[in-house]
């Protein structure tokens, strides 16, 4: 699957998106995966309440099933003006 990075958590890991192999059922246990991998993951997944998900390009749950899903995105919560 496709894992896309937003603002400042594609700052602390480095990359705009990658391509992922991975086990997770949810996006609670991605994070879960992608935080053991270093320690610039780590820092980006520190506070998960300070951030959103999406998958597939709408807004989700961290403990919706990642089954079938193409592209996870991850982004701090946005603000109007």
């Amino acid at each position: 699957m496709e894992v896309v990075y937003f603002a400042w958590v594609r700052e602390r890991i480095g990359l705009p998106r990658e391509s992922v192999t991975t086990a997770a059922a949810t996006p609670r246990a991605l994070i879960a995966e992608l935080s053991a991998r270093e320690p610039r993951y780590a820092a980006a997944f520190a506070d998960p309440s300070a951030l959103r998900v999406a998958l597939d390009r709408k807004l989700s749950d961290f403990d919706a099933p990642l089954a079938g899903v193409r592209e996870v995105a991850f982004f701090p919560p946005m603000t109007g003006g």
